[in-house]
C-alpha cells in the first residue's frame, strides 16, 4: 500500500476558498446591491457576502467554521510531522503552547490597529482557534471515543450553562447592552436565553475584558460576539478533528467521501431540528452549539466535495489560484487586514477617485475591489514563488 502523504492538497484548497470568501469582502456587493435595487442577482449575492443578524446561515458566516474545522483536519498531519522532528511529547507540546500564544496574540494586534491602545478583545477567528488550541492537540493524541465524549460534553454543557442563565428581568438595562427590549431579532420562551447581549457570554465579558487596560470599560460587543465562543469553536474543531483521522486513515477513498456526506447531511439536520423545535437557536455570532452541528455539517459536505475532486479525482492543476491562497493562509489574513486600507488608498492615488467608474457607476466598487483582489493574490504568488510561507 503507498504511504500515505504528509500534506493534505484538499485542504489547501479548501483553505483557499475560504480565504477568497474574506478577502472577497473588498468586492462589496451591497454597494452594487444599493445601486442597481431591483436586481435579484446583485442582491443575492450581497446576503451571502455578509453575516446574518442572528439566527440562520448565508454564505459569509461559513468562512470561520470552516477555517476552525481545517485547523483540526490538519492537525493529524501536523502532530505526525512535529513527532519527526522532535524527540519528546513536551517539546511538541510546547510548540503547540507557543502556537496558541502567537495566535492569540496577532489577532489582538490586528484589531488594535488605529486604535489609541492595544485593543483587548478575543473573538475574531485567530484568537478564537489560539484559546481552544492547546486542548485540541491534547486531544489529538487520544482516541476517537474519547474525542467523541470531548465534542458532547463542551456542546451539552455550554448549552447547559446558558439555559440556567437567568433572562433579564424587568429592571435590565438594555442601552448599555447595546440592544432594546423589541429588537426584531429577539427571541421569545426558552430561546431567549440566547439572546443578543443577554447571556452568559455577554455577562463574562462585561467582567472579563475589563481586566484590561481599555480606553473607556466594555459594555457590549456591536455585533454580539463573545470571548467563551471559544468552547464550542473547539467543538467544531474537534469535528474537523474527527474528519482529519479518516483522511489520514487507510480506509478507501470512496469510503471517505461517503462518511463526511452522511456525517454532513446529519450535522444540518439535527441542527435544523433542534433550532426549529426551539431547544437550542442556530446563532453563529455567539457559536451556540446547535450552530457546531449546522456549520459542520457544511464543513464536511465542504471536504468530501474537495477531497473527491482535488485528491481523488488529482484535479489540483484546476486549483491553482486557490491552493496560492490556502497554502499562505496567515499571510493572507494579514494582507487583507492589515495592508487593505493602505492598498485602497494608494489606488484611489495613483488612479483617481472615481475610476472604478469605468464600467458605469454602479460598480464602481466591485472594480475597485477586484483589483484590490488581485493585488493580494499576486503578493501571495510571490510569496508562494518564493517558497516563502508564514508558518505559526
Amino acid at each position: 500500500m503507498p504511504a500515505l502523504p504528509n500534506r493534505l492538497t484538499s485542504a489547501d484548497v479548501y483553505r483557499g476558498f475560504v480565504m477568497l470568501l474574506m478577502m472577497g469582502e473588498v468586492l462589496r456587493f451591497h454597494k452594487v446591491a444599493e445601486a442597481l435595487p431591483d436586481s435579484t442577482f446583485w442582491a443575492f449575492l450581497a446576503h451571502h457576502q455578509d453575516h446574518v443578524e442572528w439566527i440562520g446561515c448565508s454564505l459569509h458566516d461559513l468562512i470561520q467554521p470552516s477555517f476552525s474545522f481545517l485547523v483540526g483536519v490538519v492537525l493529524p498531519y501536523s502532530i505526525s510531522s512535529r513527532l519527526t522532528q522532535e524527540s519528546s511529547f513536551s517539546k511538541v507540546f510546547i510548540h503547540a503552547l507557543k502556537r496558541s500564544l502567537i495566535l492569540i496574540l496577532l489577532g489582538v494586534f490586528l484589531r488594535s490597529q488605529n486604535k489609541v491602545q492595544t485593543y483587548f478583545t478575543f473573538e475574531d477567528t485567530l484568537s478564537q482557534i489560539g484559546l481552544g488550541y492547546p486542548i485540541l492537540f491534547l486531544l489529538g493524541f487520544r482516541s476517537q471515543k474519547i474525542q467523541i465524549s470531548a465534542l458532547i460534553i463542551i456542546l451539552v454543557g455550554y448549552w447547559l450553562a446558558f439555559a440556567l442563565y437567568p433572562l433579564p428581568d424587568i429592571n435590565f438595562d438594555y442601552v448599555n447592552a447595546g440592544v432594546t427590549k423589541d429588537w426584531e431579532h429577539n427571541l421569545t420562551g426558552f430561546a431567549a436565553h440566547w439572546n443578543k447581549n443577554t447571556n452568559l457570554a455577554w455577562a463574562f465579558d462585561r467582567w472579563f475584558l475589563n481586566l484590561f487596560p481599555r480606553e473607556k470599560p466594555f459594555l457590549f460587543n456591536g455585533g454580539g460576539y463573545a470571548t467563551l465562543s471559544f468552547m464550542p469553536t473547539l467543538g467544531t474543531m474537534i469535528l474537523g478533528l474527527l474528519a482529519g483521522n479518516i483522511l489520514k486513515s487507510t480506509t478507501i477513498p470512496t469510503k471517505k467521501i461517503k462518511t463526511f456526506v452522511i456525517l454532513g447531511i446529519s450535522g444540518l439536520a439535527i441542527g435544523l431540528a433542534l433550532n426549529w423545535l426551539g431547544i437550542c437557536p442556530n446563532v453563529k455570532r455567539i457559536w451556540t452549539p446547535t450552530w457546531v452541528l449546522f456549520s459542520g455539517g457544511w464543513c464536511f459536505l465542504f471536504i468530501a466535495f474537495f477531497y473527491w475532486i482535488v485528491d481523488v479525482k488529482q484535479k489540483e492543476d484546476k486549483f491553482y489560484f486557490l491552493k496560492v491562497i490556502g497554502m499562505n493562509s496567515i499571510a493572507a489574513y494579514c494582507i487583507a487586514d492589515a495592508l487593505g486600507s493602505y492598498i485602497s488608498k494608494s489606488l484611489k492615488i495613483h488612479l483617481g477617485e472615481n475610476y472604478g467608474a469605468i464600467f458605469g457607476d454602479p460598480y464602481q466598487s466591485l472594480v475597485h475591489g477586484g483589483l484590490m483582489l488581485l493585488i493580494y493574490w499576486l503578493l501571495l504568488r510571490w510569496m508562494f514563488n518564493k517558497k516563502l510561507f508564514i508558518r505559526i
